[in-house]
């Protein structure tokens, strides 16, 4: 919610491993397109048919090629997911002056319960090394959350300028 005044206004989001859409459905409020991406669409059906929104059902790790080909969009949203691989492709989807916002668990959050494998939680600095030379970072925090749940985790927001 803080960074959504930073999209170029009337643009697409790509919410990616969207889940039940959750900030996919803030950005629609607000006035964008969205492209929702996860593996499992069902939560997301009572969006369908929308002329401003897009479900694409997609195994993102399964080895497939990327979903979305050479699309960019103005604004790609991460969020509580964590498969490193895609780091590029994702960056390669934000169109020029658009962000990357991503927030996801962190090492150290064994101490609050799930995730708590280490394959699954960002590394100091992981995101910042993700977007060096390729996105100016505009924000970036590791931190403990208290709410909704406490937590360790990464989070950035970054604008594509080249």
């Amino acid at each position: 919610m803080r960074f959504a005044p930073l999209i170029p206004t009337g643009g697409t989001i790509l919410d990616l491993a969207a889940g039940g859409g959750r900030n996919g459905r803030y950005l629609l409020q607000q006035g964008f397109g969205l492209v929702a991406v996860d593996h499992k669409t069902e939560a997301l059906l009572d969006l369908a048919g929308r002329d401003d929104v897009e479900i694409i059902q997609a195994d993102l790790e399964d080895g497939s090629p990327w979903p979305l080909g050479a699309r960019q969009f103005d604004a790609v949203v991460v969020a509580n997911y964590l498969h490193r691989p895609l780091f590029p492709a994702i960056v390669d989807a934000i169109a020029p002056g658009g962000l990357l916002i991503y927030e996801t668990f962190a090492l150290g959050n064994q101490a609050f319960g799930k995730p708590s494998n280490p394959d699954f939680l960002l590394k100091p600095g992981e995101l910042l090394d993700a977007v060096a030379g390729r996105m100016r970072v505009l924000a970036y925090e590791d931190l403990i959350v208290d709410a909704p749940k406490p937590a360790a985790v990464q989070r950035i927001c970054a604008r594509r300028e080249d």
